[in-house]
């Protein structure tokens, strides 16, 4: 039978948003991984008070690429350089379409000489080297692993995350020796029970820590000595509902809208794609143009990667674009009086129609969320996620603004609600509603303003 591809998928519908609108909505459910371990508050005030242990095992995709072509692979397609990237080092890959629109990003680790690896989103950024890698002629073997609940066997790698102010305490303690100093973004080796651990500097909310990876099997007694040892400073295992809370602190747009439904340079990469590469969108902003839910490398706060000392798909398009306004990232916090209304109007029937659900932790409830932010009348951008923040007890966004209102500061208007003219079935009747928000920094963590890659 032959698969349905993503082109297949937009041509049955008038265009791709209300294809994408359409589609089922998003979960966070993975066999293998709790919900919570004790409460989510716990567990993300855990990140920035104690510690806290975040299993990445089970949603992360990883592509082995391994030979003498490896480098060139990525170096092809990420607008990043790789003049200085040795074994022992990772870095962000960010890969952009050929107009310069963003498809996405993952954190690619440089295992050994000639053998990378890629972990990340299969939808977007996997897929897109995948294809490259079936479709230009380079000298390397690869691996394409999905996440763990989806493939029979299982993947080559456990990977956990340690992170939080105590993180660094709870690994010596549990080595039993001081842990070499590590640069940011950098790789060294430990033993955990016997156990020879790699280890990533690295972290997930902006806070200090570690990602530990080695040989699937070995992971359940690497977790357990961590467990064991972790008491005396506060350790919390996260489950999903906080883990998709924490790019929130550190400022990551985790889930951008890959820039790929039109252009008639991704029409082949659109009809090699699986249909399901497709995620579902929703949010009150409105418009029936899918690139106007496009971000360009800019907009994500990536210009400064942009290197021209290569060549690399995208490259002429970014050079025209870098002389255009481009929106600013911001943190925005909701104002406490709205959401108390919100709640109100949900548990009072005579308020008439209610308000949208706003669901804690998170009330990302799609793949891609757009939520319309405005000034006056006027739309300024967009929100893409927004959450609780149990430490610091407020509810908090991350959008994307004219750089006109991105001072902190900067009181706008967040529309909470889908959109009223495309409905998803999903969603349930409702009225959209006002909240008020006020601009802060990206990334609303202090730490990880000041402090994370140091």
């Amino acid at each position: 039978m032959t698969t349905k591809s993503l082109a297949d998928l937009l041509s049955e519908s008038e265009n791709p948003v209300r294809a994408l609108r359409s589609l089922p909505r998003y979960s966070t459910s993975y066999p293998g991984l709790a919900a919570q371990y004790s409460n989510w508050r716990s567990e993300q005030i855990a990140w920035r008070k104690t510690v806290a242990l975040l299993d990445q095992s089970y949603h992360m995709a990883n592509l082995f690429v391994d030979g003498p072509d490896a480098v060139k692979v990525f170096a092809d397609l990420a607008i990043n350089r790789f003049d200085n990237f040795r074994p022992g080092m990772a870095k962000q890959f960010i890969a952009a379409s050929p107009d310069g629109g963003l498809l996405g990003d993952g954190i690619l680790i440089y295992l050994a000489e000639n053998s990378l690896d890629l972990v990340g989103e299969p939808r977007s950024i996997i897929n897109w080297v995948l294809y490259n890698l079936e479709t230009r002629e380079y000298d390397v073997t690869y691996a394409f692993e999905t996440t763990a609940q989806r493939q029979d066997d299982p993947p080559r790698f456990y990977r956990y995350q340690i992170q939080g102010p105590n993180a660094l305490p709870l690994l010596e303690r549990v080595t039993g020796a001081p842990i070499p100093e590590t640069k940011f973004f950098h790789l060294t080796e430990f033993a955990v029970a016997g156990k020879q651990v790699r280890a990533l500097r690295h972290g997930m909310a902006g806070q200090p820590g570690f990602e530990l990876f080695g040989p699937w099997e070995e992971g359940p007694i690497v977790r357990e000595a961590l467990v064991a040892a972790g008491g005396p400073f506060g350790l919390k295992l996260v489950g999903s509902t906080a883990y998709f809370t924490n790019n929130i602190e550190s400022g990551w747009l985790a889930s951008p809208l890959p820039a790929l439904y039109t252009g008639d340079a991704l029409a082949d990469f659109r009809e090699w794609l699986p249909a399901n590469a497709a995620g579902a969108l929703g949010g009150s902003f409105d418009s029936e143009n899918i690139e106007d839910y496009y971000l360009t490398p800019f907009d994500a706060g990536y210009g400064r990667f942009i290197a021209q000392d290569h060549d690399f798909v995208g490259r002429e398009a970014l050079a025209r674009l870098a002389e255009q306004p481009s929106k600013t990232k911001v943190t925005l916090i909701w104002d406490q009086e709205d959401i108390a209304s919100i709640f109100h109007d949900l548990v009072s029937p005579e308020s008439g129609l209610p308000p949208q659900y706003l669901e804690f932790a998170s009330a990302k409830y799609v793949k891609y969320l757009f939520d319309r932010i405005s000034v006056g009348d006027e739309t300024i951008g967009f929100l893409t996620h927004s959450t609780y923040l149990a430490f610091d007890r407020r509810f908090a966004s991350l959008g994307l603004v004219d750089p006109a209102h991105a001072e902190p500061g900067t009181q706008v208007t967040v529309t909470w609600g889908d959109s009223l003219s495309i409905p998803r079935d999903d969603v349930e009747e409702h009225r959209q509603v006002e909240v008020r928000a006020t601009v802060a920094p990206v990334p609303f963590s202090d730490y990880a303003r000041e402090k994370y890659r140091k």
